[in-house]
């Protein structure tokens, strides 16, 4: 049965409408931990160690796209709701297009630039070359990126979420078997891990324009459209929360990197890319959730349906406690098979690793609360809560505890700061929720 935004959300059904959500975010978090795999067994730690100091810039550049498709995505929301589909269209629309022109010109000045920006991250000569050589075959794929990031936001609105996840199931799939095949049959080392990447995200980002751009039975299509700053402007203001919370993410990971190179060399590097590998995949659930909601959460919002808001969020903060708990259980329960899966041919980086992903799990507690209430606020055309959240969560808070903890704990304080920022970003979202309830009427 097809699932309406208008409808009444039980359990099951909010659940089935955001698998699909969460899948896909799975899948593009997958991309990199493939990477990371087939680059750590067969191409050494040195290239391991590159890949994950030039990833965060990679990430900053494309995080553009993952702004306008979650601020889009609640502006469409919203305008569907109130009943104007052909305007709605033309947002959609606009938002693609704009989302493509930005995604070319960041690739140009990412190639460009990528070496001193290499440089200024701590790698040396030798890992500055793999940085650069990696580093631009994937930004190649940059625009296409950029709109896997904007259609995965799209999908559930659209009401196609299964057609979303079997697109980007498509390009996951396409990019394990690229990879083993570039990087362990033909030996490319790291540049085929690129290469697969690369591919991977074309698919992911054009084939969703291919199905858009003609006659179809969603709720959204690709058309003519003309230059709207304002809306574009609320896109922006809308998503603005995410789009600093992928850069922030990334800055941070600068900084643990340059913490890392200071307290544990090549090593530390290492070992804090198995711990982000690991936390993409569980984030990713987090985020594909609230990627799903939010298009009902802005739908029931634009409809003046206060009944059904409040019951998606109530809905929503238990599936995320418990789902939380099973992550941490899990996260115990692997730690060592994971660290060995990736590192296991080190006994020193193995060692290093295991004590950090065994600390490190405890944020998954606490982490999904911090992701949910910052789209939920973005849902809400609340751009500027959203961005609160997001700040303090993944810049104030975790620049002062990876400062603050290595001096108290050394080595071993770094692996605790993601936890401390955690439990603080849960208590700043609390005070949120619990503030503007009477406001938007969903407790």
């Amino acid at each position: 049965m097809k699932i309406q935004l208008s409808d009444h959300f039980t359990y099951k059904k909010l659940l089935r409408f955001t698998l699909p959500s969460i899948a896909m975010m799975i899948f593009t978090s997958i991309y990199g931990v493939v990477d990371g795999f087939f680059v750590s067994n067969f191409a050494g730690k040195t290239a391991f160690a590159a890949v994950n100091l030039i990833m965060p810039f990679l990430m900053i550049v494309g995080a553009v796209g993952f702004m306008f498709g979650t601020g889009g995505c609640a502006l469409v929301a919203r305008t569907l709701g109130e009943g104007q589909s052909d305007k709605a269209n033309r947002q959609f629309s606009l938002l693609v297009y704009t989302t493509i022109a930005i995604g070319i010109v960041f690739a140009a000045l990412g190639i460009i630039f990528i070496r001193p920006v290499a440089l200024i991250l701590g790698a040396d000569e030798e890992m500055a070359d793999i940085c650069v050589n990696y580093g631009r075959i994937v930004l190649l794929a940059l625009p296409a990126f950029m709109l896997q990031y904007a259609f995965q936001a799209f999908f559930p609105l659209a009401q196609k979420p299964g057609l979303g996840l079997w697109v980007t199931v498509f390009a996951g799939v396409a990019n394990m078997v690229l990879d083993a095949l570039f990087v362990a049959v033909f030996n490319w080392g790291y540049v085929g891990a690129a290469a697969a990447t690369a591919i991977s995200q074309a698919i992911g980002g054009f084939v969703p324009i291919l199905y858009f751009a003609r006659k179809n039975t969603s709720l959204l299509r690709l058309g003519a459209t003309s230059i709207d700053f304002k809306s574009l402007l609320q896109a922006a203001s809308n998503g603005c929360s995410e789009l600093l919370s992928s850069i922030s993410f990334s800055l941070v990971s600068i900084l643990y990197n340059l913490q890392l190179m200071a307290h544990a060399g090549e090593e530390g590097v290492a070992a804090y890319g198995v711990l982000m590998y690991v936390s993409m995949v569980f984030q990713a659930i987090f985020i594909g959730y609230s990627m799903g909601t939010s298009p009902v959460v802005g739908y029931n919002f634009g409809a003046n349906n206060k009944e059904e808001l409040k019951s998606v969020f109530k809905k929503s903060l238990i599936i995320i406690g418990i789902s939380s708990a099973i992550m941490f259980l899990l996260s115990e329960l692997l730690a060592y098979p994971l660290t060995v899966l990736f590192v296991g041919y080190d006994t020193k980086l193995l060692e290093i690793t295991l004590e950090a992903f065994i600390i490190f799990s405890f944020s998954f507690l606490f982490f999904g609360f911090g992701i949910y209430s910052s789209s939920f606020f973005t849902a809400l055309s609340n751009g500027p809560v959203s961005a609160v959240i997001s700040f303090l969560r993944t810049v104030v808070f975790q620049v002062a505890a990876v400062i603050v903890m290595p001096l108290l704990l050394g080595l071993t304080g770094i692996w605790y700061s993601i936890v401390v920022t955690e439990v603080l970003a849960l208590i700043v979202a609390f005070i949120f929720v619990i503030a503007l309830r009477k406001r938007y009427g969903y407790l």
